[in-house]
């Protein structure tokens, strides 16, 4: 659940692509039905996460588990907010 008053603005969501980027896995943000590249500032912005939204994450490949575990952490803190 996204509890950062503003949603995932510019911000937040530079800050997840920055975490997780350094992952070999793929990490997609599922909001509404639709799987959106967390490695992608523009598509975590383009899906107008607000507050109190549930989102879904996801990953794919050898790291996958190290991944999601740092993408959990940092939404659950709040996204630097």
């Amino acid at each position: 659940k996204v509890t950062n008053e503003q949603g995932m603005h510019m911000r937040p969501a530079s800050l997840l692509c920055q975490t997780v980027t350094p992952f070999s896995s793929d990490v997609k943000v599922v909001f509404n039905g639709t799987a959106y590249d967390a490695k992608s500032v523009m598509m975590l912005m383009a899906a107008c996460i607000k507050c109190g939204a549930e989102i879904e994450i996801q990953a794919d490949g050898p790291d996958e588990e190290a991944a999601l575990a740092k993408a959990v952490e940092l939404v659950e803190s709040g996204l630097g907010d």
